[in-house]
């Protein structure tokens, strides 16, 4: 007598149970159907604009007043966003502005903040015509676009300190609550140097604030893994980025001023 190892019988059963005939295959389970998206995940990756068309699209009372609702939280964030992005281009400075354009200013709070971190100035000395010097300006530029919140001026290098030679520019001086946080002297001298190493190097010294995206606006931080992986591959990166530059830690010595003249006394490694 034949015996089908696949039937469903007491006798079978026994059967497998020494081994006589292999275990019944099981049937694996059906995998639930994914869960529908949260209302504001939907929300989240949509413009004001489409916002407002599905809000006049809507029949649902309910429905359109959470939308609505989050439609108007959402436009008081970009409006809070535009009025704290304060600054957003390089501003151009004379050697008379440094103290009220850079020192003082870095000790101002952003509106909100209250860590009271005061804001991070970078001023860039230059020289027209040397290549390191232009190259860099491009990317001072693009840093400032990119970090409305953070302050970026320019002055000519031999207008901010005098006698300043060529091989020392472009220097970079940030400054955070009225202190020197870093100096950055000849960038570029050793090598071309990329945005992103100079990007790097302003996250690093406290200039430039990472929890910030496009247009200055916060990161969530709402518990998600995948986010706080992220930032630590992007913190990774950055540091890496930075290994081996030409930096040097300020040791504050004061260069010649005139005198009675407060916005034109500095203090700088030369």
């Amino acid at each position: 007598m034949a015996v089908n190892p696949n039937e469903d019988t007491e006798f079978n059963d026994a059967l497998r149970k020494y081994g006589i005939i292999p275990p019944k295959e099981t049937t694996p389970p059906t995998p639930s159907p994914p869960s529908s998206p949260k209302l504001h995940d939907v929300l989240d990756d949509l413009t004001l604009e489409e916002l407002k068309e599905l809000g006049e699209e809507i029949t649902d009372e309910d429905l359109d007043r959470d939308i609505d609702s989050y439609r108007r939280q959402r436009l008081a964030q970009e409006q809070l966003q535009q009025k704290r992005a304060r600054f957003g281009r390089v501003y151009p400075i004379g050697r008379d502005d440094y103290t009220r354009e850079v020192t003082e200013a870095s000790k101002i709070d952003e509106e909100g903040d209250e860590e009271e971190k005061g804001t991070g100035v970078i001023c860039f000395l230059y020289k027209d015509g040397i290549p390191r010097s232009d190259r860099t300006f491009g990317h001072i530029h693009s840093l400032a676009s990119r970090y409305p919140h953070s302050k970026f001026v320019s002055i000519v290098g031999n207008k901010c300190i005098a006698d300043l030679p060529d091989s020392r520019v472009p220097m970079l001086i940030v400054y955070r609550k009225g202190e020197i946080r870093n100096q950055l002297i000849a960038w570029g001298a050793d090598r071309e140097r990329q945005l992103e190493e100079l990007e790097a190097l302003l996250i690093l010294c406290g200039a430039l604030d990472i929890s910030r995206g496009p247009l200055g606006e916060r990161r969530a931080t709402d518990g998600d893994d995948s986010e706080e992986e992220d930032d630590d591959d992007t913190a990774s990166r950055m540091r890496s980025a930075a290994t081996s530059t030409n930096t040097r830690a300020p040791k504050n010595v004061r260069a010649q001023s005139k005198k009675d003249d407060s916005d034109s006394e500095f203090e700088f490694d030369m």
